[in-house]
């Protein structure tokens, strides 16, 4: 009777849902206590706060992510603020404690597009419903996919488990619009998708955006639904105002919030971020660096050096996405900043190929775009874009060190990460898995050297066509 009371005094006047909401957190503990405070406000005017992340919740920081149990840290943490649910990110599954970590959040995770076999013990729900005041609130979750059909993740860590386009599950979900008075989409597709899911599906009120990391202002709309999405981090927070009248949302507005700027913090988590946080074991000193690394090509060049001299090869080759921050000031680089900048526990591989290979294995890679296109080490790179289209390439030119054209029918030994050969087109056969990881060999590298100084060096050599 009294939930039948409130749902027909929310029908009779006008009413605000307040959420907020974060993506691509990766695993920045040390914001918590200020995010905490945040929280603690909000909820104190309106205990019936919703907050949400669109995923990638971990991987980037190693006090979280090299926890005993990997990245037990956050889920605690999320705990303790009182997340009501995340989506999967890509990045969820980058090491394999996904299993436990569902278990010991209060939370689920909402994605309707992940089928997980029997012998995976990932437990998710496709959406959940929330009683906000007698107001029923609908959240479907979706993840990206990339051109292989998965998600962003090395291939052996979604073993067992299906998935499927968003866009030929969501509609199985549209029946939430009708019963349910607010429908929102937890999304870590990415914001051109966003949009796309804007436009096929105009049934929902909201996007919660995630994974590609873009700073929206909080006055995008698109086919009536408001898309929300920040920066990876912690760049901002978003506090969304959704107003009900009769069962229908008639307003939405978006507040972008800089979190890291929020004067308060929650002295219960600030104690518990300090315990996470210590770990003298990371902040060894491995290699001085003379000058900044002011560009993530920057960090890459040095990576791909230290695959190449740490294991005798003619060739190194890293794939972007593999190096995880875009600068580093001149000074210490330490144990921590080597596990940021290479978080994901790869181990180091060595391709027997020819030049023709390398040259089909790397645009295999990037999906002949240059957004994608991979650092390399002991040659560099000549790339000729399209003319018209500046993002897609039309032709790759190798060089040697001394400036001559690389051998294409030469048979070369290339290090790179076992994610390169796992998502890139290799010759069966070519890949010699060595039992040392990555990281390993770029903290030898460093030790080796002691100093470095990369300032301004750039091995890719972009030519657009007039």
């Amino acid at each position: 009777m009294l939930t039948f009371m409130l749902a027909l005094t929310a029908y009779g006047q006008k009413k605000d849902i307040h959420i907020l909401a974060v993506n691509d957190m990766h695993a920045t503990i040390d914001v918590f206590p200020q995010l905490a405070a945040l929280i603690d406000s909000l909820r104190s005017e309106d205990p019936s706060l919703l907050v949400f992340s669109a995923g990638d919740n971990r991987t980037g920081n190693p006090l979280n992510d090299k926890y005993e149990i990997s990245s037990y840290p956050m889920v605690t943490l999320m705990n303790m603020v009182g997340f009501n649910g995340s989506t999967l990110g890509n990045h969820e599954f980058d090491v394999h404690s996904l299993s436990r970590l569902i278990g010991l959040s209060n939370f689920r995770y909402i994605c309707a597009n992940i089928f997980p076999s029997d012998s995976v013990d990932i437990k998710t729900i496709p959406y959940q419903i929330f009683d906000v005041e007698g107001l029923k609130i609908a959240v479907v979750g979706a993840i990206q996919l990339s051109p292989q059909g998965i998600p962003s993740t090395h291939p052996d860590n979604v073993r067992g488990i299906n998935f499927k386009p968003a866009k030929e599950i969501i509609p199985q979900y549209e029946w939430l619009s009708r019963e349910c008075d607010v429908t929102i989409l937890l999304s870590h597709l990415g914001y051109p998708d966003d949009r796309e899911m804007a436009k096929a599906f105009p049934w929902f009120d909201l996007i919660i955006g995630g994974h590609t990391h873009t700073q929206l202002k909080g006055d995008e709309v698109e086919n009536g639904i408001l898309i929300t999405q920040n920066k990876n981090k912690f760049g901002r927070v978003t506090y969304i105002t959704l107003t009900t009248d009769g069962g229908k949302v008639i307003d939405k507005k978006a507040e972008y919030i800089d979190i890291k700027k929020y004067p308060k913090r929650n002295k219960v988590v600030q104690a518990m971020v300090d315990h996470f946080s210590d770990n003298p074991a990371f902040r060894r000193v491995v290699a001085i660096a003379d000058t900044p690394f002011e560009a993530r090509e920057e960090l890459g060049c040095m990576m791909c050096d230290a695959y190449l001299e740490e294991t005798h090869s003619h060739i190194s080759v890293v794939n972007p996405g593999g190096v995880r921050i875009d600068s580093h000031p001149a000074g210490d680089i330490t144990m921590l900043d080597v596990l940021e900048m290479d978080p994901f526990d790869n181990n180091a591989v060595i391709l027997t190929m020819t030049g023709e290979q390398l040259e089909e294995m790397m645009l295999s890679y990037c999906h002949n775009t240059l957004h994608s296109f991979p650092f390399v080490g002991g040659i560099t790179c000549e790339i000729i874009l399209e003319k018209g289209n500046p993002k897609k390439i039309k032709e790759v030119k190798l060089f040697r060190r001394n400036g001559k054209r690389l051998n294409m029918k030469r048979l070369y030994r290339v290090a790179t990460n076992s994610y390169i050969p796992a998502t890139s087109n290799v010759p069966e056969g070519s890949a010699h898995e060595l039992n040392i990881q990555t990281t390993d060999l770029i903290t030898r590298f460093l030790e080796r050297k002691g100093n470095v100084d990369y300032h301004g060096v750039r091995r890719l050599k972009i030519i657009e066509q007039p």
